[in-house]
């Protein structure tokens, strides 16, 4: 059976809240917030040959920072890997939207070369190596929605509700680092335990620590959370920011309320309609790959 070419996708994720506790020694902040993933996001193509090769077609994405190609260059490093592959990116994520659509990139390629290559890096290994491009890459390798704290890598297993979420991306770029460095953020929230997590999310007692920075500096973000309260009829919880932004979410019972609501907000919004998942839909489409091998190799066997 041919792995040539494989096609996975690269999932966004929600920060259903995000608190800054605190800063370490060397400058960087200690978080807790909850990762969740939602079932809508980037795809991956992934073709043998020989040379190391990255394709998009928003042209600007496609030089040597992008973390595609340094978290292929890592896996090749770090095994003396000389195989090459062609990497198609089909880009449909908010850039800088805080849905975490670089660091999603970067860990589909890291498990998709470790598949297409033969390499049998375990998810420890990967997320080893998905930290060094960037403390989100982790939560995306390892698959599964967390409570994260440290930098965001410290990842504890937990299980949110699988609702719908109407997510909106105002017409802004929020640069992060100027969100980390800036002299109002909140940086003392105090710390919760895991196992009050959930019950203080539901209750609306948590936040996005960057949001009102962020609304501050960025009209358009403070005018879609707006546009998300005046949803509240039908939506569940609170509107929210996502990581440092720009996109803002709520969630809904069903899918049908989350479109009308969308729908109602005119063509002019940017936004999309995704259920929030528990199990990450890549590593959901790598096990079925698995199943499929597996079975294949045993029918051959067989014949």
């Amino acid at each position: 059976m041919t792995l040539s070419p494989l096609v996975l996708p690269a999932p966004a994720k929600l920060n259903l809240f995000l608190h800054i506790i605190g800063r370490r020694g060397d400058g960087y902040h200690l978080l807790q917030t909850l990762f969740q993933f939602l079932d809508y996001g980037d795809a991956l193509s992934f073709e043998e040959q020989e040379k190391l090769e990255l394709v998009c077609d928003i042209s600007e994405l496609v030089n040597d920072d992008n973390l595609i190609l340094k978290a292929a260059r890592m896996l090749q490093n770090k095994t003396d890997c000389q195989a090459g592959a062609k990497i198609t990116l089909i880009k449909r994520l908010p850039m800088g939207g805080g849905v975490g659509g670089g660091s999603s990139d970067a860990a589909t390629a890291l498990l998709g070369l470790n598949v297409l290559w033969g390499l049998d890096l375990s998810i420890d290994e990967l997320a080893e190596i998905g930290l060094k491009l960037g403390a989100d890459v982790p939560v995306f390798v390892r698959g599964y929605a967390a409570f994260g704290e440290g930098v965001g890598d410290i990842l504890t297993p937990i299980e949110p509700k699988e609702e719908w979420f109407l997510v909106l991306k105002p017409d802004c770029h929020v640069n992060t680092l100027s969100m980390f460095k800036h002299p109002d953020l909140t940086r003392d929230t105090p710390a919760i335990k895991v196992c009050a997590v959930l019950d203080r999310l539901y209750q609306n007692k948590c936040r996005n620590d960057f949001q009102p920075l962020v609304c501050k500096l960025y009209p358009e973000v403070d005018k879609s959370l707006m546009l998300l309260d005046n949803a509240e009829d039908s939506s569940m919880g609170q509107a929210m920011m996502s990581g440092s932004g720009a996109c803002v979410f709520t969630s809904f019972v069903s899918r049908e309320q989350a479109e009308a609501a969308l729908t109602e907000l005119g063509s002019d919004i940017n936004g999309f309609v995704a259920r929030g998942v528990n199990q990450s839909p890549l590593h959901n489409q790598i096990r079925q790959l698995k199943t499929c091998t597996k079975q294949n190799s045993r029918s051959h066997k067989r014949q």
